[in-house]
Formats: C-alpha cells, sequence, structure tokens
C-alpha cells in the first residue's frame, strides 16, 4: 500500500479537528449544574425600585412581580422626581436582538406611570433586557436604560 501525500495531509487535518473538537468540551460538572452568575450592575426588583439620574431628575422604575418573568403578564412602574414631558418607554434585548417592544404609559399621577407589559423567552436561559426611558426636560429629549434579568432566580 501506498500513501501519498494528499492522504497524509488530509490524516493530518482530520486529526486536528477531531483535537479542537475534544479541547473545545467542558467536562460536565454536576456542582456547577444550573447555578448562574448575576450581573449585581442589573436592576434586581426583589430589592426595591431600580433608579437613575438625568439631567437632575431622578427616574424610579419597578416591574412586578419582581422576578420578571418571561410570556407572562407583568406591570411596569416609572416614577419621575420632577414633571418631566413626553415620557416613552421601549424595551430591547441588552445582547441579543430580540426586537424592540414599544410599552404603553399611562399616567397615573403628576409624576407616575404604568404599563402593562409581556415580553418573550430566551433560549439561552440568560437575558438582559434594557428598558429604555426617554422624556424631555426644558424641551430637551433625555434617555436612560435599566437593563435586569428576566426569570430573575431570586
Amino acid at each position: 500500500m501506498q500513501v501519498t501525500h494528499k492522504s497524509a495531509v488530509l490524516g493530518g487535518v482530520y486529526i486536528c479537528i477531531l483535537g479542537l473538537f475534544l479541547l473545545g468540551c467542558e467536562p460536565n460538572n454536576p456542582e456547577s449544574a444550573g447555578l448562574k452568575h448575576v450581573d449585581t450592575s442589573l436592576c434586581n426588583f426583589k430589592s426595591g425600585l431600580c433608579a437613575q439620574t438625568v439631567a437632575d431628575v431622578v427616574i424610579q422604575l419597578s416591574i412586578t412581580p419582581w422576578q420578571a418573568p418571561s410570556e407572562r403578564p407583568l406591570q411596569l412602574n416609572l416614577n419621575t422626581s420632577a414633571e418631566v414631558g413626553n415620557v416613552k418607554v421601549k424595551l430591547q434585548g441588552r445582547d441579543m436582538f430580540m426586537g424592540v417592544i414599544p410599552v404603553n404609559l399611562a399616567k397615573i399621577g403628576k409624576n407616575d406611570y404604568k404599563a402593562p407589559l409581556i415580553y418573550g423567552s430566551c433560549s439561552s436561559g440568560y437575558m438582559v433586557w434594557s428598558a429604555v426611558v426617554s422624556f424631555e426636560v426644558d424641551g430637551v429629549e433625555r434617555f436612560t436604560t435599566f437593563d435586569f434579568l428576566a426569570d430573575h432566580p431570586g
């Protein structure tokens, strides 16, 4: 049997590819299964309101239930420390495009707003949403974002 240069090169390529697949695999570690690192910079509605300050206006956001479950009816509440105009909220994925979800705010007080909300689930099991809030102060449009984890484990 004669080994040609071509078959030796192909054999080497196959071994390299197989090696890459084996290196990419992680051992099955039952201790870490199900444990997820939760980013502490995200809003945690279990702890209460999440607040941002823009142009000397404090914007506070909360979602109930606090776990922010996917594919379930939610209630978004927004409060401003001063009267502002043209308040709008939209939801979008922070790290993954999930579309843009407009939020239909209802003004329930001088500086208080609420809206029903629902969004889809993500197959990765770790979905961070951004609530983008826009409003006007003295005729100038301002923005801020509130990032939170859907399906918060607690």
